[in-house]
C-alpha cells in the first residue's frame, strides 16, 4: 500500500483539530499528527493528501470523551517513526506522565539521560511534539511551577491542565 496522507478534522474545546496520518494495511488510521489552530510548527493540509473522515473516527471519539472528562489515557495507533530517535526518546517519555500530573523539563531530561544544558535539548524536543493532547506534552512545566512553552499557546496549556485537575 502507498503511503498515503489521510486528514480529518475534529472538533474540540481548544478549535478545530487537524489529525493526519496513513492508514495501516488493515485500513485503521495510524495518526501521524495532531494540530491546533494556529499552533507553531501545527500541521498543514499538503498536496495530495486525502480527506477521510472515517479514518479518523476513533481518534475523534477518544479526543470528545478526554474533552468531556471521561478519557485519561489514548489508546490510539501513532506514528513511531517520526522524528529523530532524541526526539522520540523524550517523546515516549511524555507518555509516560500520568493524567492529572505536571513534571518539569529537568525531570524529563533524567528520564532519557540529559542533565545542565542538554535540558534545552529536551525542551525544544517536547517542542518539536506532532501529537499535541494525545502525547501529553501540556503536563511539561518549569521547575518553578510555571506554564512555559506549548506550541498552541499558554492559555490552551492551562485549558488542558485544568480538564485534567493538575493545576492547584
Amino acid at each position: 500500500m502507498d503511503d498515503i496522507t489521510v486528514y480529518a478534522y475534529a472538533d474540540g474545546p481548544l478549535g478545530e483539530m487537524l489529525l493526519t496520518g496513513r492508514l495501516s494495511a488493515g485500513g485503521r488510521a495510524v495518526l501521524r499528527s495532531l494540530s491546533l489552530p494556529g499552533q507553531k510548527g501545527g500541521a498543514a493540509v499538503g498536496d495530495g493528501w486525502v480527506r477521510d473522515q472515517g479514518a479518523f473516527a476513533e481518534a475523534a471519539g477518544q479526543l470528545e470523551e478526554y474533552f468531556a472528562g471521561r478519557r485519561e489515557r489514548f489508546g490510539l495507533p501513532l506514528d513511531r517513526e517520526a522524528g529523530t530517535e532524541f526526539q522520540r526518546r523524550v517523546w515516549a517519555a511524555l507518555e509516560e506522565i500520568p493524567y492529572g500530573a505536571t513534571v518539569s523539563y529537568g525531570e524529563i531530561g533524567r528520564r532519557v539521560g540529559v542533565a545542565g544544558a542538554g535540558v534545552r535539548a529536551v525542551g525544544t524536543a517536547i517542542g518539536r511534539n506532532p501529537l499535541l493532547v494525545v502525547r501529553p506534552c501540556h503536563r511539561v512545566i518549569g521547575a518553578d511551577g510555571t506554564l512555559r512553552g506549548y506550541a498552541a499557546g499558554p492559555e490552551r496549556k492551562r485549558s488542558l491542565l485544568d480538564l485534567e485537575g493538575a493545576l492547584a
